[in-house]
């Protein structure tokens, strides 16, 4: 009988430019248990295994996820740390560092000013997108002559094919109806839902397909579904106004099989075999699918112990048997673990204001957020057990001679944390920033804090298998544990040294990024063409209008709209000491 692999659901949260933090997480994950597969020959080396099964992500987020699936049966050669002299080389070598950091280009702005995405009479978005289909068409693939077999990490004990999802926004949503009673007859009460999911599963051609709501991806084969991928890499990071939305063409049968979904299909059937939808950020509803995720985890345990799963409720009530034992270091068998570049924080400083222009952005804010709440999970968001665990940024702001000056949690930690999170595409420097940033925060988290107590080891199955004949368990202990604390040790056992504080050295000469004010005032003139290409598009003039309405553009824009801009630009990086 084969060993119980542990299982890690993976989920990313939404980040902008700071998907760049995401990839880094990413590729020293990868790179960690890929040491430790190269270990195994080792008696005494931990043997208990771990697969990912799962991943899922919103916005840039899933775009990660899908690039990381595109990685699976491709090596990724770690990226390691730069000399000051060879900071901006570009690494094909490692697609998480060439998607996110290298991205298209070193200087990504001036592209996302051009006008050539502007025809007359349409406006798609306040920024030229197009630089997003050139990413996800280069890096939404495999190269097959570089193909290498599945890692153990991805293969669970039945093979069933990795399972990647991403969030989407569907503005036109699917619509169903609710019985009510009015007036002694029963009316129809329409409703729409517009959170929506991509699903793939990847086909390495050993592992066999499970059909219903999972895409088959199958990356040695440029066919629909490849493409099907990208758009959907596409439609869940575009940003609302920000970026183009885009379009999504599924067949029908992959959607109305989504288990969150399913309800409403029972008398709303999907009428047509292939369904079009126009998607945006797909963080706008849900920006933390982990409670996805771990259902999805859950399931898997469900089907291999053959729980009842005739229905939809015999369904959720086997997840829902499995909550409280995976909560529970001695017992759990899976556990989802996110990485969020801009963890939630509590409400500060709330202004009781009623001035309009004060309203509409706390108005807004409140209702993103009550759309990304979560009911039903309150109680597991806000217990701290073993069914989860976080990623986020932390670093030291340190001076030039190594001396720490600040402590920096969450957003403010990472460089593309500026101009809410469109920071990254400013300065190439700024993604290096947070792609090593989430290389270090990984290791930092996967040696101290990934970890279970001494007395789970003696009674976790998986566990006690994987540590009993290891002749030195504490070199795998957590530093981070207190003399009064039980001891703690590691989930994915780590074996590099532990160094210093990773992270290159910038232009600077500090090891935080910062930019000079002549290099946003060099942006005021794209700022300036592309503000009055849209504005001219969006009016639509006719005859002596038009020509008003030009030289009326020249004067306001040209004085007041990029000052704005360029303003707003230089006071974010003040804010962030990034200037």
């Amino acid at each position: 009988m084969a060993k119980k692999k542990f299982e890690i659901g993976l989920c990313m949260a939404g980040a902008v430019s700071a998907g760049a933090y995401t990839a880094g997480v990413m590729d020293y994950l990868m790179e960690a248990l890929s040491d430790w597969e190269k270990r195994r020959y080792d008696p005494s080396v931990p043997q208990h295994e771990v697969c990912i099964p799962v991943i899922g992500g919103a916005s840039a987020g899933g775009m990660t996820a899908l690039l990381l699936a595109s990685t699976i049966n491709n090596p990724i050669v770690p990226v390691g740390l730069p000399t000051p002299e060879n900071l901006m080389i570009q690494h094909p070598e490692n697609k998480l560092y060439n998607g996110w950091v290298d991205l298209t280009g070193d200087d990504m702005f001036p592209k996302m000013l051009a006008t050539d995405d502007i025809i007359k009479g349409k406006v798609v978005s306040l920024l030229n997108s197009k630089f997003i289909d050139e990413v996800a068409e280069k890096m939404i693939r495999t190269d097959i002559k570089k193909w290498v077999e599945t890692p153990a990490f991805f293969k669970s004990k039945n093979n069933v094919p990795v399972k990647i999802f991403t969030t989407l926004t569907n503005l036109e949503g699917f619509s169903y109806y609710a019985g009510m009673n009015s007036s002694g007859k029963k009316d129809r009460y329409y409703m729409s839902v517009h959170n929506d999911y991509a699903c793939f599963e990847v086909i390495d051609r050993i592992a066999k397909p499970t059909g219903k709501e999972w895409i088959p991806l199958d990356f040695r084969d440029d066919n629909t579904y490849l493409k099907t991928a990208k758009d959907a890499a596409m439609a869940t990071g575009a940003f609302p106004l920000g970026l183009a939305p885009r379009l999504l063409i599924r067949e029908s049968k992959y959607i109305k099989h989504i288990p969150w979904l399913q309800h409403i299909f029972t008398n709303s059937p999907l009428e047509n075999d292939v369904v079009t939808s126009l998607n945006v950020d797909g963080g706008l509803i849900n920006n933390e699918p982990f409670e996805k995720v771990r259902y999805l985890l859950n399931e898997n345990v469900a089907t291999e112990r053959g729980m009842p799963f005739a229905s939809k409720k015999e369904k959720d009530d086997a997840c829902s048997a499995l909550e409280n034992e995976n909560a529970d270091y001695e017992t759990f068998e899976n556990t989802v673990l996110m990485i969020d570049p801009f963890p939630s924080e509590k409400n500060k400083g709330f202004k009781l204001d009623n001035d309009l222009l004060g309203v509409i952005p706390q108005t807004l804010s409140a209702m993103l957020s009550q759309m990304r709440a979560k009911p039903g999970d309150y109680r597991d968001a806000v217990t701290s057990d073993a069914s989860s665990f976080l990623i986020s940024p932390s670093r030291d702001i340190r001076d030039e001679s190594g001396n720490v000056i600040e402590e920096v949690f969450g957003e403010r930690a990472i460089a593309c944390g500026t101009l809410s999170g469109f920071g990254g595409f400013l300065n190439k420097e700024f993604r290096i920033h947070d792609y090593y940033l989430g290389r270090y925060n990984c290791e930092i988290f996967l040696r101290d804090y990934f970890t279970i107590p001494a007395s789970a080891i003696e009674r976790n199955p998986i566990f006690k298998q994987g540590y009993q004949n290891v002749p030195d368990i504490e070199q795998f202990a957590s530093l981070k544990t207190k003399p009064s604390e039980e001891k703690r040790y590691q989930i994915i056992p780590i074996f590099t040294k532990r160094e210093g504080f990773k992270i290159p050295v910038f232009s600077s000469g500090l090891n935080w990024p910062m930019t000079k004010e002549k290099d946003i005032v060099r942006f005021g003139k794209p700022i300036r063409k592309r503000v009055e290409k849209i504005l001219m598009n969006l009016m639509e003039l006719n005859g002596i209008n038009r020509p008003l309405m030009y030289i009326g553009a020249k004067v306001v824009i040209n004085k007041l709209a990029t000052k704005k801009i360029s303003g707003i630009i230089k006071n974010s990086l003040r804010d962030w000491k990034l200037m």
